[in-house]
């Protein structure tokens, strides 16, 4: 499931009575969260996301819901007394800009839109225009970008938005928010545009549903991925012995492997039950987009593997180098659930760590 603030709205949108959607939208100096923090609230306070916590989030809260009552949006000022003696109180200094949106339901297609696009892996961009308005309110209307999905903009207005969603969409991960300001043609008022990536889950494929593959499964889950696991056996790739995974292949490893897309946000981990079913699960993977490959196994099983596949030309040199095995960062691990930290950290770093080139 795609993990996003807008798609948990839609998930909400039938059972949830006046919600309202904040969003910090610019940040001066220190503050605990970054442009594009989200959180909803309803009558009964906090849904879902956060905007910092602690009393600052309880006075977004308090306000958020004074506008959900009048459903008037406006702009929210919040600063961080680096003076304060209240204990809950963050002391950071700096000062964030939320924005209240008192009626999100308002743009469910965009949503919805937004969801069918994202689950086809394709990435956009969600553009939020805020019109100010007299008396410190605000109107806020909502698009979705990708690129073969032009807004119904102003093209004097899209011609300076489409530089930033090109640099968006080429860049890393999900935390390139921009802020545009713009005085459009035929309005007297400053109109603010959000521009917000939005990208398909990382998909994280297990070859394996052994004691390693199950603690992953869960860790990768957490972390953030789309989780699927691989095995040949059904007392393994279960949904009770794997509950965390979106998916659950019992097949021949090979096979699967071959029958998987392999993007560059594709993350592989090979963890099967021996020698010959990890060859199997990598021979596939070996020349691909896949983001990562990696394979656990002892120095001298992984220099038995090289050697096997460079002399029956199953991978080159430069090839075999993009493989990560031993697999993990270098912790000390022991345990199980040690060995798997220490995968899930390499995962991160490597996601973290490599650009984003599909919007052209």
């Amino acid at each position: 499931m795609i993990n996003n603030i807008y798609f948990k709205l839609l998930k909400l949108a039938p059972v949830i009575v006046d919600p309202v959607l904040v969003t910090v939208t610019s940040t001066e100096g220190s503050t605990p969260q970054k442009p594009g923090s989200s959180a909803i609230f309803s009558n009964r306070g906090l849904v879902t996301g956060t905007v910092g916590g602690g009393v600052a989030e309880a006075r977004t809260q308090e306000f958020a819901l004074k506008c959900g009552r009048k459903k008037e949006s406006q702009f929210f000022h919040y600063s961080f007394d680096n003076k304060s003696t209240d204990p809950e109180e963050a002391i950071c200094g700096g000062r964030i800009t939320i924005l209240i949106d008192a009626d999100p339901l308002a743009h469910l297609q965009v949503y919805n839109e937004m969801e069918k696009t994202v689950a086809a892996r394709i990435p956009g961009v969600l553009i939020t225009k805020v019109n100010l308005m007299d008396k410190s309110g605000v109107k806020i209307h909502r698009y979705w970008m990708t690129d073969k999905t032009i807004p119904d903009l102003h093209p004097s207005v899209f011609d300076k938005i489409m530089p930033l969603a090109t640099e968006i969409l080429n860049a890393s991960g999900n935390d390139n928010y921009k802020k545009l300001e713009l005085t459009l043609p035929d309005e007297k008022s400053l109109t603010v545009f959000l521009l917000e990536p939005v990208f398909p889950v990382p998909r994280l494929i297990i070859a394996g549903a052994g004691h390693i593959g199950k603690a992953l499964s869960h860790l990768g889950k957490l972390i953030g991925f789309e989780v699927t696991v691989i095995d040949t056996r059904r007392e393994f790739a279960n949904i009770e012995n794997l509950p965390d995974a979106d998916h659950i292949i019992v097949k021949d490893i090979g096979q699967a492997m071959r029958e998987i897309n392999k993007s560059p946000d594709t993350f592989i981990v090979i963890v099967t039950r021996g020698h010959s079913y990890d060859a199997e699960a990598l021979r596939p993977c070996i020349g691909t987009d896949a983001g990562y490959v990696g394979m656990i196994g002892s120095r001298a099983k992984v220099a038995k593997m090289h050697s096997d596949f460079v002399a029956k030309g199953w991978a080159t040199e430069d090839q075999w180098k993009r493989i990560s095995t031993p697999i993990g960062l270098e912790i000390n691990s022991k345990t199980i659930q040690e060995i798997a930290v220490s995968i899930a950290a390499q995962l991160i770093m490597v996601k973290n760590s490599r650009g984003r080139k599909r919007f052209v």
